[in-house]
């Protein structure tokens, strides 16, 4: 089914997305998957072929588009592709935006230029190690102090938290009316804050993730992003961005893994016959075909609703959690009919099928995306 939601522009950009990607990451892709992070270098590069920070503004070296579809573009690029790491939708989707909407024009001025040179790498700090999906438990602490506050705490499952350079950190403060948070900029290299293990993860080798340690750590009061105590809030409007790239990344994965089984069943010969014309494969790739058809439409018409600031809360949340079921479904179908290759390292189904599985986790949990889902219902 023809895709409509795209203009000319954003196809020439998919053009010079998908070629960088070709060149500059593909054949990097088992250096990165061993060291355990993307080269720098690379980020540096995607910068200046304008792939990161282009919703910031021309003056901080940004193009000024705030236009999802330009995000959705480079996240299809990485899947369709095969480049690993989430530099792209961690930096572009999910916390630009807490600098383009919520930082002053001072912070603005300080840190952009950075951000979208690719010198500086971005990073937020939400998951404690005993809080996950639910962020009213936040137990990292800021205290007031004269000229700035204290953190203390810490943080675990950060992406890029190991080559981050600023980290937004989401802290309670005690002292609010109510018990409210915060979210205050750290940069790497100030004093009583640590990086801990780069954690060894089933899948998405290639992204670093890390734990975070806060010992007493200041922040000036210009490091505090918008508001004390409405941290909350903050996380909250950001939360369907990020919910929706997750589903794009999803809806993407399972176009690719239909198109390489079909490829695989085509080919693949048991019993003097090609294995798609045996029934229960051409029936299950059948289904996830016509599946993969209406995430597309789904997700296609969230992306226009997020560009025209109409969508919700729980219309990200139903996409995030519909999409990716389909995802890790779809996948574990297709490693299924390429048999004992399909769990072979030396197959790229193997490592999608294990890179998908944390997306039904992080971004919120997708029982927690249901209960969003359900509340939205007045249940």
């Amino acid at each position: 089914m023809k895709r409509t939601i795209f203009d000319v522009e954003h196809e020439q950009f998919r053009e010079t997305v998908r070629a960088f990607l070709l060149k500059e990451a593909v054949p990097n892709t088992a250096d990165w998957e061993s060291a355990g992070l993307v080269d720098r270098r690379f980020w540096s590069a995607a910068a200046a072929h304008g792939m990161v920070g282009f919703a910031a503004p021309e003056e901080f070296g940004g193009a000024g588009l705030r236009d999802f579809r330009f995000n959705a573009v480079i996240n299809e690029e990485v899947v369709s592709t095969g480049a690993v790491g989430d530099g792209f939708s961690l930096t572009n989707d999910i916390v630009l935006p807490y600098y383009l909407d919520i930082a002053s024009s001072d912070q603005q001025a300080r840190w952009l230029p950075g951000i979208t040179a690719g010198d500086t790498v971005i990073a937020i700090a939400m998951s404690e190690p005993g809080t996950g999906s639910d962020m009213r438990a936040i137990k990292t602490t800021a205290s007031k102090v004269p000229g700035g506050w204290r953190l203390n705490g810490a943080k675990t499952f950060i992406t890029s938290g190991i080559q981050a350079d600023l980290v937004i950190v989401a802290a309670r403060i005690p002292d609010a009316d109510g018990g409210g948070f915060g979210l205050f900029v750290v940069a790497a290299g100030t004093d009583g804050f640590e990086k801990g293990r780069k954690l060894e993860k089933i899948g998405r080798r290639a992204q670093d993730t890390a734990e975070l340690f806060f010992a007493d750590v200041f922040v000036p009061d210009a490091d505090v992003l918008g508001e004390p105590g409405k941290g909350l809030h903050y996380m909250m409007g950001n939360l369907a961005q990020e919910r929706l790239s997750m589903a794009v990344v999803a809806v993407a994965s399972v176009e690719h893994a239909v198109r390489t089984a079909v490829a695989y069943a085509s080919e693949r010969t048991a019993f003097g016959r090609p294995i798609g014309s045996f029934q229960a494969n051409r029936f299950t790739l059948a289904e996830l075909s016509t599946k993969a058809t209406i995430a597309r439409v789904f997700v296609d018409r969230c992306i226009e609703a997020s560009n025209s600031g109409e969508l919700t809360a729980a219309e990200a949340a139903g996409a995030k959690f519909w999409t990716t079921e389909l995802e890790f479904e779809a996948l574990d179908a297709c490693l299924q009919i390429h048999g004992g290759y399909g769990y072979m390292e030396e197959f790229e189904v193997a490592r999608r099928w294990r890179d998908a599985r944390v997306q039904r986790i992080y971004g919120g949990t997708n029982e927690i995306m249901r209960e969003i889902v359900g509340r939205s219902l007045g249940l």
